[in-house]
C-alpha cells in the first residue's frame, strides 16, 4: 500500500529545490540545438496528439529529478489504488472511478455485489438506446413529432463538463454528418439564463435533461420547476418531456416525471462526470452515442499512457511534475491554458480549470492536517488569438512569471478555409502559436523599455492533427490526470469540494432568513 506523506517531507523535493532557476530556456532555444530540443522534447499522447514541453525550464537534471520524485511520491502506485477501488477520497469516503466508466484498467470493483463497470457500461447503453429511440422518432412528443433540441438542466460539473464537450464537438459532427439535435444547457440560477434558453428553443420539440445525482440540488430543481411551468403554460405535459440522469436512491429515480432514468453513483464526483450518464445522455442525443463512444476511446486510451511508471512515456505525469516545479520551485503563481483552436473555447476555462482543479487550492492535505507549502496556481485561459488582444500584454511583460500551456490543432473541423497573402486562415493561426511559443521564451531586448521583452516565459503546447471525439477524450483525460497526479504529489483529496458546500449552506441559510451579522446585511442589500 503506498504511503501518503506531505511534499516539503520527501527527500526527492529537497534536492529538486536546489535546480531553481536551472534552465535558461532563451538560450536552450536558440541556434541548432534550440531545434533540436523542440524535436526531442516531445512525447506522444492517445488520438495522434503529443505533449512538447520543449520552452519549459527543464533539463535532462530537472527531469531525472522529476522522475525521482514521482518514484518517491509513489505517483504510479497510488493511481493503481485509485482504479483499483481503493477510498481516494477521504473527504468523502468514497472510491473514484471516473476512469472505470472508460476502461477497466485493473482488477475488478465490486461494490454491494455490484460490478461497477459493468454498472457503467449498462448505464451507457440505457443513455445510447434511449437516444437512438429519439433519432428514429419511436420516442416523440404528444403529437407525435420528433424532437429537435435537447436542453441540460444541471450545475457545475454537471453543466460545464458537457457543455465544454458538446460546443467542442458541434462543428465536427456536422462536418461529419452525425450531427442529431441542436443542445442547450441551463445551469445559472437567475432566471433570466433560464428564459433566455426557453425563447430560443421551440418547447414542443425539446427535450430537457434534468440532472442531479442526490435529486435535491436547489439550483436545478429550481430551475427544473421553471421549465416545468413554461412547459405547463404552453399547454404541453412536463413528464412526455423530461428525462433525468440520478442515483437510484434519489427521489428523481423512479418518478413519473420523467420519460427515463439513466443512473449515476457516489464515485464519479460532479467534476469528472462528463464520461457517465451526465454528459453521455446529452452527447449521445446531440451527436449519437457512437460519437460519445469514440470520446471514450480516447480517454482510456490516454488513461493507459497514465500508468506508465517511466516518466517520459507517460504525457499527464511530465506536465503534472513539470507544473510542480514551476509551483513549488519556481514559484509562479499563475498558470495559463491558451487554446489557439476555437472549437476548444471553453476548455481552458472550465473543463481544465473550473471542473478539474477546483479542489486543487487547499492548505490541508488529504488527512485534513496543514500543508506548508503552496499547492494549485491561479488558472485562466483564452481561446484563439483572442488572448494576444487580452492578457497576452501582462504575460509578455508582467512582473509575474506566468507559465502557458497552448492547444493547437492542424486542421480545422469545418475544412472550410480562404488563402489571402500567401497564407490559409488556419496557417496563420497556427503561426501566432509558433510565434509565441518563442517570443514568450527568448523575449526582445530594446533600448526603448516600452519595446523591451525579457523573456524566459515558459511555455507547453499539446499538438494534434484536428479535433475529433477521440483527441477529444484524450485532452479531457490528460488534464484529469494531470491534476490527479498533482493532488498526490501535494497530498490532496482532489475529489471533494468542501469550498462550494460552504457556501451552498450559507445561501440555504438566506433564504431561510436564518441570518444576523454580515449575512444578513448583505442580505438585506439584495432584498432576499
Amino acid at each position: 500500500m503506498a504511503t501518503w506523506k506531505n511534499l516539503d517531507t520527501l527527500d526527492s523535493f529537497g534536492k529538486l529545490k536546489e535546480l531553481k532557476n536551472h534552465v535558461d530556456i532563451a538560450a536552450a532555444l536558440s541556434g541548432e540545438e534550440g531545434g533540436k530540443r523542440v524535436a526531442d522534447y516531445s512525447t506522444p499522447m492517445a488520438a495522434g496528439l503529443s505533449y512538447n514541453y520543449a520552452a519549459k525550464e527543464v533539463d535532462e537534471t530537472v527531469l531525472s529529478a522529476l522522475a525521482k520524485l514521482a518514484d518517491e511520491a509513489q505517483l504510479i502506485d497510488k493511481f493503481q489504488e485509485l482504479y483499483n477501488g481503493a477510498v481516494i477520497n477521504t473527504g468523502e469516503n468514497r472510491m473514484v472511478l471516473h476512469h472505470l466508466a472508460r476502461k477497466q484498467l485493473g482488477n475488478p470493483v465490486v461494490v454491494d455485489g455490484v460490478d461497477k463497470r459493468e454498472f457503467y457500461v449498462a448505464q451507457q447503453k440505457k443513455a445510447a438506446d434511449f437516444a437512438n429511440k429519439v433519432h428514429a422518432g419511436e420516442i416523440t412528443n404528444e403529437a407525435g413529432e420528433k424532437f429537435t433540441t435537447v436542453v441540460q438542466i444541471g450545475i457545475g460539473g454537471s453543466d460545464l463538463g458537457p457543455r465544454a464537450l458538446y460546443i467542442a464537438l458541434e462543428n465536427w459532427a456536422k462536418a461529419n454528418n452525425t450531427f442529431k439535435m441542436e443542445a442547450k444547457f441551463i445551469s445559472n440560477v437567475d432566471p433570466d439564463d433560464a428564459a433566455a434558453v426557453l425563447a430560443s428553443v421551440d418547447l414542443a420539440h425539446s427535450l430537457f435533461i434534468v440532472v442531479s445525482k442526490s435529486g435535491t440540488t436547489l439550483e436545478t430543481l429550481t430551475n427544473e420547476a421553471f421549465v416545468k411551468d413554461a412547459l405547463t403554460k404552453a399547454g404541453l405535459n412536463p413528464s412526455k418531456h423530461m428525462l433525468a440522469v440520478t442515483s437510484e436512491t434519489s427521489p428523481l429515480a423512479k418518478s413519473e416525471d420523467y420519460l427515463t432514468a439513466i443512473f449515476m453513483d457516489d464515485y464519479i464526483g460532479g467534476r469528472y462526470s462528463s464520461v457517465s450518464g451526465v454528459g453521455g445522455a446529452i452527447l449521445s442525443l446531440a451527436f449519437g452515442p457512437e460519437v460519445f463512444a469514440q470520446l471514450l476511446e480516447g480517454a482510456a486510451a490516454e488513461d493507459q499512457l497514465a500508468t506508465n511508471r517511466d516518466l517520459m512515456k507517460n504525457p499527464d505525469m511530465l506536465d503534472a511534475l513539470i507544473g510542480i516545479y514551476e509551483r513549488n520551485v519556481q514559484g509562479y503563481p499563475s498558470d495559463s491554458c491558451s487554446s489557439i483552436f476555437t472549437g476548444i473555447k471553453p476548455l481552458p476555462g472550465t473543463t481544465f480549470s473550473s471542473v478539474t482543479w477546483s479542489p486543487m487550492v487547499k492548505t490541508v492535505n488529504r488527512f485534513g492536517e496543514p500543508v506548508n507549502y503552496v499547492t494549485g496556481p491561479v488558472i485562466f485561459g483564452e481561446p484563439g488569438t483572442n488572448g494576444q488582444h487580452s492578457f497576452y500584454q501582462l504575460l509578455h511583460q508582467g512582473s509575474d512569471i506566468v507559465p502557458l500551456q497552448f492547444i493547437g490543432f492542424k486542421n480545422s473541423q469545418l475544412g472550410v478555409d480562404v488563402d489571402i497573402e500567401n497564407s490559409t486562415s488556419q496557417q496563420k493561426l497556427c503561426a501566432n502559436v509558433a510565434a509565441q511559443i518563442v517570443a514568450f521564451a527568448c523575449g526582445k531586448e530594446d533600448e526603448n523599455l516600452n519595446k523591451n521583452f525579457k523573456g524566459k516565459r515558459p511555455s507547453s503546447i499539446i499538438i494534434g492533427q484536428q479535433l475529433t471525439p477521440a483527441s477529444l477524450g484524450a485532452l479531457l483525460a490528460h488534464f484529469e490526470n494531470k491534476i490527479m497526479f498533482q493532488g498526490f504529489v501535494w497530498n490532496l483529496n482532489s475529489f471533494d469540494q468542501e469550498g462550494v458546500q460552504l457556501g451552498k449552506v450559507l445561501a440555504k441559510r438566506v433564504l431561510a432568513h436564518n441570518t444576523d451579522g454580515a449575512l444578513k446585511v448583505f442580505s438585506d442589500l439584495l432584498n432576499i
